[in-house]
């Protein structure tokens, strides 16, 4: 397949890149700038250039391929603003892929769900500090209707890996650093479901592939005061999906956090 991917040059995508690449797929990855068109170079992909906030250049993209990857969000302007960028951005691709069969996966936020182990299967329901990214969610699954197979990948806040500069993890070691103490909420003992970078790779790949229109919930984001533990099981019976890469406190324990 030729799979167009938006935020190819980011933390996720520098992963799904070659892990798309070395599937015997072609990626077409959108760049902003010329760093990350160098980027998505460097990874073997082919580059068109432009901005999420551009319908003709996202219309271009889907055109020129086989199915959509959406990993770009604008966190620099905030969850609200950010999510109003991204529900344009999905419009955008649902108007393009309408009548194709082509697949369509986004990257979503999961679902906290107090006293209760959350799934895939858990009701969407927009509400909450990240209600707009939820309707969006809602929109991507509903494009079935139009006869695009879509699905959505739900991440954790901790996507981590070797190479992480700017995510979660590493906030909380500069902080922790800069202040001379590390904190937790209560006894310490809420649970923090994570993924690995390129866990989370390979299951973008096996969901372009072949997921049906579905939720993919993976791992849960839980709010760090609160314990939320989450299921994958469904997602690893569907696609066959196991991570295979270092949990969280390994990858930690590993020591290319604090280099």
């Amino acid at each position: 397949m030729r799979i167009f991917v938006t935020g190819a040059s980011g933390w996720i995508g520098s992963a799904l890149v070659p892990e798309l690449i070395g599937a015997g797929h072609q990626v077409l990855g959108l760049a902003r700038s010329d760093a990350s068109a160098k980027a998505v170079a460097n990874l073997s992909a082919e580059v068109l250039r432009g901005d999420m906030n551009d319908p003709a250049v996202l219309r271009a993209g889907v055109l020129d391929s086989d199915g959509v990857i959406h990993l770009a969000f604008e966190h620099s302007v905030g969850q609200v603003a950010g999510a109003q960028s991204d529900a344009k951005a999905i419009e955008t691709f649902i108007g393009s892929l309408a009548g194709s069969g082509k697949p369509l996966v986004i990257s979503g936020a999961t679902i906290a769900v107090p006293g209760h182990i959350a799934t895939e299967r858990d009701e969407l329901i927009a509400q909450g500090p990240i209600a707009a990214r939820i309707r969006n969610m809602q929109t991507a699954l509903a494009a079935l209707a139009q006869d695009i197979r879509s699905s959505v990948v739900m991440l954790p806040r901790s996507v981590h890996g070797q190479g992480e500069h700017h995510g979660f993890v590493p906030q909380l070691i500069t902080r922790a650093r800069a202040r001379g103490v590390s904190g937790y909420i209560g006894d310490g003992a809420s649970r923090w479901p994570a993924v690995h970078v390129k866990d989370a790779a390979r299951l973008y790949r096996l969901a372009v592939e072949q997921a049906p229109a579905e939720e993919f919930g993976g791992m849960l984001v839980p709010l760090l005061s609160t314990d939320m533990p989450a299921s994958s099981t469904i997602t690893q019976e569907l696609l066959g999906w196991q991570p295979t890469h270092p949990g969280l406190i390994e990858d930690i324990e590993q020591g290319h956090y604090f280099i």
